[in-house]
């Protein structure tokens, strides 16, 4: 996993954490497993903690139970150089999986498809219009439902708490495209912390927001980075709980130490033992404790 990647996003399943993530190493290119760790004596039992690269991003899996699944409020936009590649890697991500847009030329991209594949992540598979460039993995955030609406105020509201953000290019939708809004965004990018991000407004009906199945690690250096963050997203005091938050929209997001990746991969299995009895009881994360219950081996 790329040590500097400061926000990786997260897929909770059921108990398909590893084979999904194989999956997913197998079929996008330039990508591999790094780790797996299993947690044991968790409210839900025995949970496969997986870490992975897709395509040169960092990704990470849990199984942890069937509470939260995944849905296209949150898909993954892969903008791929070559025709070719988009075709095998829809055929792969498409096998029992659900067709939402079919693979096509479409006004806006010369070649593109949206599908959610056989696990719930949504993927929406678009060619690149500059060939030379390598294969680029964008979360995506589609406001719909109460949120539809919402997406220029969040576009400003995150740019404003993480650093080294900006606003690109936004498009709005016009008078005649009702349902939705004039003045709304149909598509809007944006960089945190030097990561590439995206959204829209939807104002069709849609049966799913957003959950906690797709959330995102923010990766912290010290305790004071934790509060910083904390302080600035959580807005549902009752979704906090191990290190977890939800913002004012909803969408889940983990505010981890730096620090934990490396225990959980390196340490022996009584030490993780002992960091997990540790940060289950907390909501935020208190490092200085983490540290001491993983102690020596």
């Amino acid at each position: 996993m790329t040590p500097l990647q400061k926000i990786v996003p997260h897929l909770w399943f059921d108990k398909e954490a590893v084979e999904a993530a194989t999956f997913y190493a197998s079929s996008f290119p330039d990508s591999r497993l790094i780790s797996a760790t299993t947690l044991r004596d968790t409210p839900s039992g025995d949970c496969d903690v997986v870490s992975f690269e897709l395509a040169g991003s960092a990704f990470q899996a849990i199984g942890a139970g069937p509470f939260f699944k995944p849905n296209p409020s949150i898909s993954f936009t892969v903008y791929l150089p070559v025709p070719a590649t988009i075709d095998t890697l829809w055929t792969r991500l498409s096998e029992g999986g659900q067709v939402l847009m079919p693979l096509e030329s479409y006004p806006f991209a010369a070649r593109y498809g949206w599908v959610q594949d056989r696990f719930g992540v949504s993927w929406q598979l678009t060619l690149s219009e500059h060939p030379a460039d390598p294969p680029a993995i964008i979360p995506a955030f589609l406001f719909v439902g109460d949120n539809c609406g919402k997406a220029e105020e969040a576009l400003h509201f995150y740019t404003s708490v993480f650093k080294a953000s900006r606003i690109g290019q936004i498009h709005r939708y016009g008078p005649d495209q009702a349902p939705d809004r004039e003045g709304t965004i149909v598509f809007a990018d944006f960089v945190l912390e030097h990561q590439p991000f995206a959204m829209s407004d939807s104002a069709f009906p849609h049966e799913f927001s957003f959950n906690e199945a797709i959330s995102f690690i923010v990766n912290c250096e010290t305790q004071e980075e934790i509060d910083y963050y904390w302080e600035r997203l959580s807005a549902v005091p009752e979704a906090e709980q191990c290190g977890w938050l939800k913002d004012r929209y909803g969408v889940s997001w983990q505010i981890v130490p730096t620090a934990m990746d490396a225990m959980m991969r390196t340490g022996s299995p009584e030490q993780i033992a002992r960091l997990t009895q540790a940060f289950l009881p907390m909501t935020k994360f208190d490092l200085a404790a983490l540290q001491s219950a993983f102690g020596n081996p």
